[in-house]
């Protein structure tokens, strides 16, 4: 598959025949929908709690006596019936939410994505995606010639470089990482994947199987 590979100014500079064994993978949506949905369930951070009764304050000493008060019959003040006492099938942070997935199918499902961007135009290639200053407007003048302008943007670099970070993490719509750290959730997510050329190579050897 030919594709075009655009220059630090924004404009295309050439051509680039993509890997077949990345970009052109049959879609499966169920498998993407499944990855998607454990992805998603292992980023959750559960915040609410509440405490039952054995962790409310408060003494465990009978209100009054069993008998003879005309009362209805009670053994400690912190029972859920009462004001101030355990809360009774509350949340909890003890819940476990994660879910488990063979590394094999979240690696086929990003290539189904991947290839699903490639043939829906929503893949830009650019040579060198590279910042010298760290500037944010100088990236900025670069997405806004490129067919991605103004809309969400996942950009995939072949190294951790700070400077380039730095110049794209601020970009309203836009998220920068390392082309090894790539996702589903994250490319679902954004409607355009900026690769920088040799991210291409980096997708190769982290997530095709080359065993035969």
């Amino acid at each position: 598959m030919k594709f075009a590979v655009y220059n630090n100014k924004g404009k295309e500079d050439g051509t680039i025949n993509l890997p077949k064994e990345i970009f052109d993978i049959p879609m499966n949506a169920d498998l993407v929908h499944q990855v998607a949905t454990v992805l998603s369930a292992n980023k959750r951070q559960i915040s609410a709690h509440t405490k039952n009764r054995g962790e409310v304050s408060g003494s465990g000493i009978k209100p009054w006596r069993q008998k003879g008060t005309g009362r209805a019959r009670h053994g400690s003040k912190r029972s859920p019936i009462w004001v101030g006492g355990g809360i009774a099938h509350g949340p909890r942070k003890d819940r476990v939410l994660e879910k488990d997935i063979s590394k094999k199918m979240k690696r086929k499902a990003l290539l189904m994505v991947l290839s699903e961007k490639a043939r829906n135009n929503n893949l830009i290639v650019i040579d060198e995606l590279i910042s010298d200053n760290g500037k944010t407007k100088d990236m900025v003048k670069l997405f806004n010639v490129l067919p991605c302008y103004n809309n969400s943007m996942f950009v995939a670099i072949p190294k951790y470089d700070e400077k380039t970070i730095l110049a794209i993490r601020n970009i309203k719509k836009t998220k920068i990482d390392e082309a090894r750290n790539l996702n589903v959730l994250d490319l679902l997510n954004k409607k355009y994947l900026i690769l920088a050329k040799d991210s291409i190579k980096t997708i190769e050897e982290n997530f095709v199987d080359n065993k035969k």
